[in-house]
């Protein structure tokens, strides 16, 4: 911890939203106050109705170092978590991390230079999904290929670039009031609503592969199918939100899926070509696997396939049957919290 913190620096104000976290929050929150930035900073997290040792585990850390505060979050949803923090922040510049993601060193240091080399609203790098267990190993593969998430540079990696979106974000606080923070009535895909809207306003979101967070991956294949079933839903509720705001790369996964149910229904009812369909998707993702998994445990690697359809089928799914009430409910919503001035 900074005695005398650079007032020459920016302060910032890492937010954090966290439920049931028990398992990461202490060193997802020591990495923050490990960051090598000579400037103020603090650290909020908005609690959620966790059930586990969430609450304990924050208290402690607050009694343990001044810079750590905690705000409550009853309805445990992340982007009313996240507007809560943001209004108990105070900093010009804010840090979105998650309890389960774990900050490179010179992460906030690399953020602040790039804000202000480049201008833009909001920067973000990659998102380092790093398992623990042959199925986490598998879903991290997964998650980092392009045949499992398509060209998304923030998965992937790339060159540094204006971006669509980015994980997570280091925002300029005038950016986020200017937009009234994030819209509380999506559940998922509220980063990316909220970088269209910057985006509409004639901001820039910046990506750069010099900013890393590690990412836990969900631990069994029905959190994983769950997780990307509500990306899904919710990415149908942007698009119906947003007209424009869809791309082909979000149709691939819903078009898989209606062209595999179709092919089985043909192979059963009509003639067994029809089986060509779902046997030349197991084989594209049994192939893509294979480079993916490079340098990975045998066990883990025969994990790979099941990873990437529980991936594209779960997300596929989820778009499809996105009901349109969910995106009625948010047009009618039409403005996110407004957010205090500090």
């Amino acid at each position: 911890m900074n005695a005398k913190p650079d007032v020459r620096l920016p302060a910032v104000s890492v937010i954090m939203p966290v439920l049931n976290e028990e398992r990461h929050l202490r060193g997802a929150v020591q990495a923050i106050l490990a960051q090598e930035y000579a400037g103020e900073m603090e650290v909020v997290i908005a609690l959620g109705p966790s059930t586990d040792r969430t609450d304990e585990i924050a208290a402690e850390l607050v009694a343990e170092d001044p810079r750590v505060h905690t705000v409550p979050n009853p309805t445990g949803r992340t982007p009313a978590a996240l507007n809560a923090a943001i209004k108990a922040s105070r900093h010009p510049v804010v840090v979105r991390v998650d309890g389960h993601g774990m900050l490179s060193p010179d992460y906030i240091t690399t953020a602040v230079r790039l804000l202000e080399e480049t201008g833009a609203q909001n920067v973000g790098g990659l998102m380092h999904a790093e398992g623990e267990n042959d199925w986490e190993h598998a879903v991290a593969a997964a998650m980092t290929s392009k045949i499992g998430v398509g060209n998304a540079a923030f998965h992937t990696g790339g060159e540094a670039a204006p971006a669509e979106t980015v994980y997570l974000g280091v925002f300029r606080r005038e950016a986020l009031e200017r937009q009234g923070g994030y819209n509380e009535e999506f559940i998922r895909a509220q980063d990316w609503e909220l970088n269209f809207r910057i985006r509409e306003a004639g901001g820039l979101i910046w990506f750069s592969p010099e900013l890393k967070v590690s990412y836990r991956p969900r631990p069994s294949v029905r959190a994983l199918a769950r997780q990307y079933k509500d990306y899904g839903r919710w990415r149908h509720v942007v698009a119906r939100y947003h007209s424009g705001s869809i791309n082909l790369r979000y149709l691939a996964p819903p078009t898989a899926v209606c062209a595999i149910a179709a092919g089985v229904v043909a192979g059963v009812v009509l003639t067994p070509w029809g089986f060509v369909i779902p046997g030349g998707y197991l084989a594209a993702i049994a192939a893509g696997s294979v480079p993916a998994g490079k340098g990975l445990p045998l066990k883990a690697r025969l994990q790979i396939p099941l990873a990437l359809a529980t991936m594209h089928m779960s997300w596929g799914w989820g778009f499809l049957t996105s009901p349109k009430a969910l995106a009625k409910k948010v047009i009618e919503s039409r403005r996110p919290a407004v957010l205090s001035s500090h």
